[in-house]
């Protein structure tokens, strides 16, 4: 099993009360009902991509972190990953280490990065049933207001048509799914979770910010 997740910021003790505002008393408590939400779900012979930000401590911290989190871990670096630096931090902790990349997911592709891609490949192409065959996970922008233009972008996008080569008019498929931790209440999903999960969030959005 394959599972993806964004911005969990370890050790990022500013994150309860700033930002995110997620509320626990400590970094230390935080750290804990992390690693507790990730080892339910993931197994040992399971994957996780971690789509930036991972954690906000040192090289020796980050290393005793990731020897307690199930499963193999992939990282998509992220502009807070830091210990990445440090001679000290062991990378072989992680399968790869990548800025960018594009993967398959039970014959969809999957676009990851850290940032928001808003022009991604493949984001036209449809299956024989018209499904989309490409997402776009990402993470940085959290739950502020970047994330609400995001939002506003995908439904200009998905509300704009075009004609296709063979001159039939389609709309454009806009599949990005910000895989932020909270948004999961710090579990790691798969793309079909992720991929419901998305649809509920902005389906609350399109009625609580209309566009």
């Amino acid at each position: 099993m394959r599972f993806y997740i964004a911005d969990c910021h370890f050790y990022h003790e500013a994150l309860n009360t700033k930002m995110d505002k997620r509320g626990f008393a400590s970094a230390e408590q935080m750290n804990e009902y992390m690693i507790q939400r990730w080892n339910e779900k993931v197994r040992n012979c399971d994957e996780t991509v971690i789509l930036g930000d991972f954690s906000f401590g040192d090289a020796m911290q980050t290393n005793s972190l990731l020897k307690q989190l199930n499963g193999k871990k992939y990282l998509i670096e992220g502009n807070h990953d830091r210990y990445l630096k440090y001679r000290r931090f062991d990378k072989n902790l992680f399968e790869w280490i990548e800025p960018y990349k594009e993967i398959h997911d039970n014959g969809r592709k999957v676009i990851l990065s850290h940032y928001p891609i808003m022009c991604y490949n493949g984001q036209y192409r449809l299956n024989e049933n018209g499904e989309p065959k490409t997402y776009m996970l990402y993470g940085h922008v959290h739950d502020t207001r970047d994330e609400l233009l995001i939002d506003r972008f995908i439904r200009i996008t998905k509300q704009t048509s075009f004609l296709d080569f063979e001159g039939k008019e389609k709309t454009i498929q806009c599949c990005m799914i910000n895989c932020f931790c909270v948004f999961s209440d710090y579990a790691p999903l798969t793309l079909d979770e992720w991929i419901e999960n998305d649809q509920m969030r902005r389906k609350y959005l399109s009625e609580e910010f209309p566009a």
